[in-house]
């Protein structure tokens, strides 16, 4: 992380930071200082086929799918990063996402910025009391089940954020969708596509500690697989202008992933974790909403990223800056890496509904922000379910 960081920011991976880089390195396994830049996904062999056009982008930059899957991946020079919306590739590497590395997916640094981000900007509420996000219970199939952690890589190594499951009109009870923030999947204007972008539902399952998961199978902390992500889409005000602390892309810091088992499997994701939620992008104004659910995995001190928590408040209003939408704010201590977490809450039809994913906030945990999903939202929603009809 640079220092002097703006007071807002996304979420980064270990660390509740204003920062739109919501994850941070890990593990140390990708290095340089290039930027990011819009990454692509690629579906597996038996998958989705690449179009012509990006295989040309893709030989004109030299890039070898074989050599990718071989650690190829591991190159960040910033040419050769693709950054279009429609370059996303993502091939399946096995494996790569073992216990360890998935545990090790976190970032503890915690630039100083101001609480008050919004302060006198547009129309904002007061800054909400903090709200203890509270442990959410195990198992979390049980509690929790469309909850999980998106897990990738930067330049700087192996990053972290939280997602949610959620339906596919096109695919009734068959959903292959997972929602999460879109600064977990790209890096905004001044970047692009992360790599090796996977979901793991009901991550660590039974809540156990980190010293407990050191050495354990994989099935234990990946109880119901490793899903990758062979489309995401994001915002075109995200990739723009997000950045560093968030920019002018913020309320619109949102992501679409549809994703497909790492092992192979009939079944869909809906049908492996048993749920999905409905997105509703007709909420009411904010000042209307009674409650609001944010899950997460916070991975900075006091948390370490292992665990799912939650945090219930009645939102108030979040304006970055006067001419920009308004988000939703909550008080709540979840640090980073609870990035892209589901907001939840009683959607038109009197049944729970994902209203929005945490966003924002400040590095001293007390709140969080969320953009409030429109037309914008809808659009990359219904194009990602469109695609694989």
């Amino acid at each position: 992380m640079r220092p002097n960081r703006p007071v807002t920011a996304t979420l980064c991976a270990a660390a509740l930071v204003l920062t739109a880089a919501a994850c941070g390195p890990g593990d140390g396994e990708a290095g340089g200082d290039a930027k990011p830049t819009v990454a692509a996904s690629l579906p597996n062999a038996d998958g989705i086929k690449i179009p012509d056009q990006l295989k040309e982008k893709l030989k004109e930059r030299g890039i070898d799918l074989e050599k990718w899957k071989g650690g190829e991946w591991k190159n960040w020079k910033q040419e050769d990063w693709l950054r279009e919306a429609g370059d996303y590739i993502n091939p399946v590497i096995e494996d790569l996402w073992n216990p360890d590395r998935m545990r090790d997916a976190e970032q503890p640094q915690r630039p100083s910025v101001d609480p008050d981000a919004g302060k006198d900007q547009g129309v904002t509420d007061p800054t909400p009391v903090p709200v203890a996000a509270k442990p959410a219970t195990a198992p979390y199939n049980k509690s929790v089940p469309e909850s999980g952690k998106v897990f990738f890589d930067g330049p700087e190594g192996s990053m972290v954020c939280s997602a949610t499951v959620v339906k596919d009109p096109a695919h009734p009870g068959k959903s292959n969708l997972v929602w999460t923030a879109g600064h977990c999947v790209h890096a905004g204007k001044a970047g692009g596509w992360y790599r090796n972008i996977a979901f793991v539902p009901s991550y660590n399952n039974a809540g156990k500690p980190s010293a407990q998961l050191k050495g354990a199978p994989r099935e234990q902390v990946a109880p119901f697989g490793v899903w990758w992500s062979d489309w995401a889409q994001t915002s075109d005000q995200w990739i723009a202008t997000g950045g560093p602390t968030g920019g002018a892309g913020a309320p619109y810091d949102f992501a679409v992933l549809h994703v497909t088992p790492e092992k192979g499997s009939k079944k869909s994701l809906e049908e492996t974790v048993g749920s999905a939620l409905p997105v509703e992008f007709t909420a009411p104004a904010v000042p209307k909403v009674a409650s609001l659910t944010a899950t997460g995995y916070p991975a900075a001190a006091p948390f370490d990223g292992q665990k799912a928590y939650q945090c219930t408040d009645k939102p108030g209003r979040l304006t970055l800056r006067a001419n920009e939408p308004v988000m939703y704010r909550i008080g709540c201590t979840m640090t980073g890496g609870a990035s892209g977490g589901g907001w939840v809450a009683t959607g038109s039809d009197g049944k729970p509904a994902l209203v929005s994913n945490t966003s924002i906030g400040p590095a001293k945990a007390g709140w969080l922000a969320g953009p409030r999903l429109g037309p914008e939202a809808k659009g990359i929603f219904d194009a990602v379910s469109r695609k694989f009809k």
